[in-house]
């Protein structure tokens, strides 16, 4: 969450743009996300400058001498945020205009790529010079205080506060999932070189961009080192469905600004015949919207076979396993009531997954986790695609802290399962052993087949009472007539004294 200082400043910006003309919270959001991205081109463009040199590699920086802008060449440092924000206001507002955003939107050459779709129907809003001035010198101090903060998710958690504003996270589906709930889902995972990894709800690419980050921290010889992984992770490793526009143009600049050159990010409702995807990913990564029902008329009657209904999230589950290829897996959020309902197609989905496919875990999670927009209690559940089954044993964990308090504040605190979480999870083979009174453990297969697939942890999970020895209901009585006879010679010698007195 966004507080204090940083707080102010955000809400500064937000005014700037307000008293400025701009009223419209989306085409505010929309503004600051292309500034923030003009901006962070040069900051990224910086960084691989500085891992080029340091690994003798060569790199051509997009802001090369210089660069055509229609039938026009200028010079490309006066692209660059850390040269035109020192310039007078009308200079920086007419270089925006007529040099600074056409390069953005055309930055991409492939006129197919997502990026290009995406931004073909971008418009600049700012109004005036002056009001751009006031809005580059707020975004300055805005990230050196980011800076200061140093805070891993802190860019996340602006953009969160800015969501806010728009008066439809946790209606619409467009609240962000926690960056260190995806962080720690993404290394249970450890996507690999060739993955083709998919998330078929992405919003603004949270669940991709992690990924890419995970592979350059973790695996960046093998991903960056080699031409053909390096080609496939920039062009063809990374794909995300949205129906939002919005959702779709942020997503794909926060993909390229962590270096994804092509990131597949593309409109499509999922649920629908629209999607044909079909044995395709590798890696499925995802928190859908839960939006409660659809109509059947605009669901792919491909999952309807499967699963006869009209939630949303019962739908994605089954749309996950359709999308796998055989030895692909998932790891997705859903909630609780998928673990446990009792319907029809509750079983159906479950029994699939856990008859057909091979369920590796169920990670419970607080219900504190998703506030301040909800506070339902949700699940992570981890399964690999096989067609024939494989489920032998499931592991369970009950998640009781995140690092971050449970109430709308969600402010850091010591309590935190999550590396103990990923640390398990990659050792499994410790875990047998381990009791279910214990936050982590194993059960059976048929135990899970003969509670109707119920996956919820409470329905496993044992309490362990510590008993309290009690003295005897005769010495109880004892001290009771003891204490009785107490009072009344208290209360007869309080009575003498006041009689005293009154005499």
């Amino acid at each position: 969450m966004v507080t204090g200082e940083l707080k102010n400043k955000v809400d500064g910006l937000w005014e700037i743009f307000w008293t400025g003309g701009l009223t419209n919270p989306l085409d505010v959001i929309e503004q600051m996300t292309y500034l923030m991205f003009i901006r962070d081109l040069d900051d990224s463009d910086n960084v691989h400058m500085k891992e080029s040199i340091m690994l003798s590699l060569p790199y051509k920086s997009i802001f090369e001498e210089n660069v055509t802008i229609g039938d026009r060449k200028v010079p490309g440092n006066q692209l660059k945020w850390s040269v035109f924000h020192d310039f007078p206001a009308q200079k920086m507002y007419a270089n925006m205009q007529e040099n600074v955003f056409p390069f953005i939107k055309n930055l991409h050459g492939d006129k197919e790529s997502a990026y290009a779709k995406y931004m073909e129907d971008a418009i600049f809003k700012v109004p005036t010079p002056v009001m751009l001035d006031k809005i580059v010198t707020a975004m300055d101090e805005i990230y050196e205080k980011m800076e200061q903060l140093r805070s891993e998710d802190v860019r996340g958690d602006v953009y969160e506060h800015l969501l806010l504003k728009l008066k439809t996270a946790g209606t619409n589906g467009q609240f962000r999932t926690p960056r260190h709930i995806i962080k720690m889902m993404v290394e249970m995972m450890d996507p690999k070189a060739d993955d083709l990894i998919c998330d078929p709800a992405c919003g603004t690419s949270g669940f991709l961009v992690e990924s890419s980050e995970y592979l350059r921290k973790k695996k960046k010889a093998e991903v960056l080192f080699n031409a053909k992984n390096k080609e496939h992770y920039m062009n063809h490793m990374f794909h995300g469905y949205d129906m939002d526009r919005t959702m779709l143009r942020i997503g794909a600049m926060n993909m390229m600004t962590h270096g994804v050159s092509n990131p597949n990010i593309e409109y499509r409702d999922s649920l629908s015949d629209q999607n044909e995807d079909k044995e395709k990913y590798s890696l499925i990564l995802a928190n859908p919207p839960f939006k409660g029902s659809l109509d059947y008329d605009i669901v792919s009657a491909d999952l309807l076979k499967v699963c006869k209904t009209k939630k949303t999230e019962l739908l994605f589950l089954t749309l996950f396993v359709r999308m796998l290829k055989t030895g692909g897996r998932c790891a997705c959020i859903v909630p609780d009531g998928v673990l446990f309902g009792s319907s029809k197609a509750h079983k159906d989905i479950r029994k699939a997954i856990v008859e057909e496919q091979r369920l590796e875990a169920v990670i419970s999670m607080p219900s504190g986790v998703f506030k301040p927009y909800a506070g339902v209690s949700t699940a992570i559940l981890i399964f690999t695609k096989t067609g024939h089954g494989g489920t032998d044993k499931v592991w369970f964990y009950d998640m009781k802290a995140d690092g971050r308090s449970l109430d709308d504040k969600r402010s850091e605190v010591k309590e935190n399962d999550i590396p103990d979480i990923i640390a398990r999870f990659k050792n499994l083979e410790a875990e047998n052993d381990r009791k279910r009174t214990d936050q982590s453990f194993f059960i059976e297969k048929q135990e899970i087949v003969d509670n109707a697939y119920d996956l919820s942890i409470n329905k496993y999970k044992e309490i362990e009472y510590i008993p309290v020895e009690y003295p005897p209901t005769s010495e109880i009585m004892a001290n009771l007539r003891a204490l009785e006879k107490e009072v009344q010679e208290s209360m007869a010698e309080l009575e003498k004294m006041l009689g005293d007195e009154m005499a």
